[in-house]
């Protein structure tokens, strides 16, 4: 909240109007309780404020953005004190025309014979009824006084200004990672997809090797691919449904190749899931499945489930590796894989956990990413 009021400029500047309403305001009332009705204190009270509101904006717009914060900070306390020195002197010489009341109580006048108490004798002790008799601060106290008021209000500008250029500071940093995780996502992406492409053309090209009419299912499936590829990959979210549908074409691109050795099973979960999520992050694992899983000289095993949790998704995918499980975790997995990890850390660095064994004859992922309905990550 705070943090919103000292950014709107808009907000600032009502602020600012309201503030020094009521500070011309109050006078107004103290004077109404005031049975002396001084206009002297109203008018000197008004002066004073207005000194108070030069001096603010004059620090509040100029000497602190120029000389505080421009490293000049010599040049700041003697600016700043010769104003005050400057607003005193005003503030004095006005006085000599409206002169202030210094709390002395004014004489008594004499009492006639007429208005004496019958009970009081006529002979009294003569004393200097004409003698003001002081009482209050000293004479000298409303400057002083006004010395250290303009100091704070001084301190208070600079102190106001200070807290709005460290918010303004922190929106340009936070600005300048937003910018800086855009790019490190688009050249993460951009490394996905060319790698996606190239072993989907190996894999193509070994089944028309075999079957002709494969190879052309493959090509079909493959063209699918590469118009969700080309077309819904460049936003920063998209419906888990158009993920879910693009997981479910690779692997019936995948299918296509593989042996009645190989036991594939997938499950995924129902359309209309009604949530968001960045694309691209689960096909390196289902990718690196289906190439080190497969075996045509044994038999092997591809497993791939996802299941939604509200507002949470859960994903597993295991396969055989035939032993080479530990040389797989010891190289990081392949570009892939490192790849979809700096994705994660970047988009969910707080809401995903991502578990990754290996033996030697199996690989298995789980991860587990916490989204919002209908938001982006």
């Amino acid at each position: 909240m705070m943090k919103k009021i000292l950014t709107d400029k808009r907000l600032i500047v009502l602020l600012h109007v309201l503030v020094w309403l009521i500070l011309f305001i109050i006078p107004t009332y103290l004077l109404y309780f005031d049975s002396s009705r001084d206009l002297t204190f109203l008018l000197n009270t008004y002066i004073q404020t207005v000194l108070y509101a030069v001096l603010f904006y004059l620090s509040y717009l100029w000497v602190v953005p120029r000389f505080f914060f421009g490293n000049k900070r010599f040049s700041y306390v003697l600016i700043l004190v010769s104003s005050v020195i400057v607003a005193t002197v005003i503030l004095e010489v006005t006085t000599l025309f409206f002169p202030r009341n210094q709390g002395i109580a004014p004489p008594h006048p004499p009492m006639n014979a007429t208005e004496m108490p019958r009970e009081m004798p006529m002979e009294m002790p003569r004393m200097n009824l004409q003698k003001p008799i002081r009482h209050g601060p000293s004479p000298g106290w409303p400057t002083y006084n006004f010395i250290l008021t303009s100091l704070l209000v001084s301190a208070f500008a600079l102190g106001l200004r200070f807290s709005q250029k460290m918010i303004q500071n922190e929106k340009e940093k936070e600005a300048l990672q937003k910018e800086k995780l855009f790019s490190e996502l688009a050249f993460l992406k951009n490394q996905i997809n060319p790698h996606f492409f190239f072993n989907t053309l190996n894999n193509i090209y070994s089944l028309v090797e075999t079957s002709v009419s494969d190879g052309q299912k493959a090509i079909l499936q493959l063209s699918k691919l590469m118009r969700y590829l080309l077309y819904e990959t460049d936003k920063e979210s998209l419906e888990l449904d158009r993920e879910i549908e693009f997981m479910e074409h690779y692997i019936n691109l995948m299918k296509l190749r593989l042996s009645s050795k190989v036991e594939l099973q997938v499950i995924l979960p129902a359309k209309n899931t009604g949530l968001q999520i960045a694309p691209l992050l689960f096909l390196p694992f289902i990718e690196n499945a289906f190439k080190h899983g497969i075996s045509y000289s044994s038999p092997s095993f591809i497993h791939i489930t996802m299941r939604i949790h509200e507002d949470a998704v859960s994903f597993e995918c295991s396969n055989s590796l035939g032993g080479k499980g530990e040389e797989m975790l010891k190289t990081a997995h392949g570009i892939g894989l490192e790849n979809v990890k700096k994705r994660l850390a970047l988009l969910f660095p707080d809401r995903h956990t991502l578990d990754i064994h290996a033996t030697e004859t199996a690989f298995r992922v789980f991860l587990t990413i916490r989204l919002t309905n209908n938001s982006t990550p």
